[in-house]
């Protein structure tokens, strides 16, 4: 004898249900209020891909029977019915018609309604000990006599209610599943079947005016696991040889087929989130020239993306602020609207190629108190200027910056004050980015000098 533990098999259950979407995307793990030791199956317009209900149970039932798990499998019109019937039908796998749930139900006993065990119990004890007993009744006494569970459940398996179910993971917009007569185990032959996959998937996304932002890759080992893939990309696409050339850089960044066991027997590919792709016109070059150096850009990021990981590739992005260290910031690529590849609108002034991330402190030598720098020393180093463009007056943004205090912060106080900016070049060809810190007399009685930028 051993103890339950309960976190280990829901997480067991989890990896079955997973590996049960080979039969369908839709599975889910079964209500944990009446024993989580089983889930449902949505066979809806699945159980043809198999030769009918009858062989897909059978698969499925032989396949567990291979994990050494043998089950009880029925299929019903309701999740009700067919829970009822997997736990209590005298057969092990039974299929009942669609439209006779009651006949199937009402020799079973008041247990196959999944309800509590004292609401069972007291049934039990005014006698009803079936479910036929409880069918033809009026149904007013049990609904003063009972809680609710009763006749919901007793709805839910006659198809008189809905019963929503909760899939164990999110199913696909669109979905193609391959079924191996051999198992495969290299990652050559994992990026060819998916090629064909996303190509099947190609003549409906077409068909819908929508391309692939989002997908995943599934991978059914012979022992039962399944590993996943889950693939991003920054515009929609229905090329099937991106889309392969795409899982091959996740391949090579997981590893996935490394740990392939004896093979996989089945490969799943599924869009999880489209969006519009119209249809344009691709003959003339000259019209689409940009258009084509935007998806050649959007093709980088996603490989970059496979290789480094989604948060290991940022954008620079404009924000509506003159400050310098706060006018970009440096965001994920999502690719929303690609705005990434949009030509950024250029300062009037230069700005330099690096803005070190906070500006640093410099002694400057000027002829006159607001003149420009003739000698700074920066870093320990003294620089001769041989030339100086500006000043670029940059003032503060009054209605947004802090209040400031004496005790505020260097950074406060510089947000705080008007700055002027002066690109100088010393007499090695170097270029800076210096800028004087607040204007005399009105907001400082000794001006302050610091290093912003370096130019190239």
């Amino acid at each position: 004898m051993r103890a339950v533990e309960g976190a280990a098999d829901e997480a067991a259950l989890r990896r079955l249900a997973l590996w049960a979407t080979r039969y369908t995307p839709t599975v889910s793990p079964w209500n944990e209020d009446n024993g989580a030791d089983g889930f449902f199956l949505d066979i809806e317009g699945a159980a043809h891909l198999f030769g009918g209900e009858e062989r897909l149970i059978a698969d499925l039932s032989s396949r567990l029977e291979h994990f050494a798990l043998p089950g009880r499998l029925a299929v019903a019109a309701t999740p009700g019915a067919a829970w009822a019937a997997a736990h209590f039908h005298p057969a092990r796998l039974c299929i009942l018609p669609s439209g006779q749930e009651a006949e199937a139900l009402a020799p079973l006993p008041v247990e196959a309604l999944r309800l509590a065990p004292e609401i069972c119990a007291t049934l039990r004890r005014l006698g009803f000990k079936s479910v036929g007993v409880l069918l033809d009744k009026p149904r007013a006494p049990f609904a003063a006599r009972f809680s609710a569970q009763l006749l919901r459940r007793l709805d839910q398996a006659l198809g008189r209610r809905d019963e929503p179910l909760v899939p164990v993971v999110p199913p696909p917009v669109y979905h193609s599943l391959r079924y191996l007569l051999e198992p495969i185990v290299s990652q050559e032959a994992v990026v060819a079947l998916s090629r064909r996959l996303m190509g099947t998937l190609t003549h409906v996304l077409i068909r819908d005016d929508v391309g692939a932002r989002a997908l995943k890759l599934s991978l059914y080992r012979v022992d039962g696991e399944v590993k996943t893939l889950e693939i991003a990309l920054t515009l929609p696409t229905r090329s099937a040889a991106h889309v392969a050339r795409m899982i091959e850089l996740k391949l090579d960044a997981a590893s996935a087929t490394d740990d392939a066991g004896f093979g996989f027997e089945a490969i799943g590919l599924a869009v999880t989130r489209a969006e519009p792709m119209p249809a344009r016109q691709t003959e003339l070059a000259s019209v689409i020239k940009d258009e084509n150096k935007t998806e050649q850009c959007a093709a980088l990021i996603d490989a970059l993306r496979q290789r480094l990981g989604p948060a290991s590739v940022r954008r620079f992005a404009t924000v509506e602020s003159h400050i310098p260290e706060r006018a970009e910031v440096l965001p994920s690529v999502t690719g929303k609207a690609l705005t990434c590849l949009a030509p950024e609108q250029r300062a009037e002034q230069p700005r330099p190629l690096l803005l070190l991330p906070q500006a640093e402190p410099t002694e400057v030598t000027a002829l006159v108190p607001e003149g420009p720098p003739r000698r700074f020393c920066w870093r320990g180093v003294t620089y001769e200027v041989a030339g100086a463009q500006g000043p670029e007056r940059i003032g503060a943004e009054w209605w947004r910056a802090p209040h400031l205090s004496a005790f505020s912060c260097a950074s406060e106080r510089q947000q705080g004050l008007t700055r002027d900016y002066y690109l100088v070049e010393d007499k090695g060809g170097r270029r800076f980015w210096l800028f004087r810190e607040g204007l005399y007399g009105r907001e400082t009685a000794a001006a302050r000098w610091f290093v912003h930028g370096l130019f190239a």
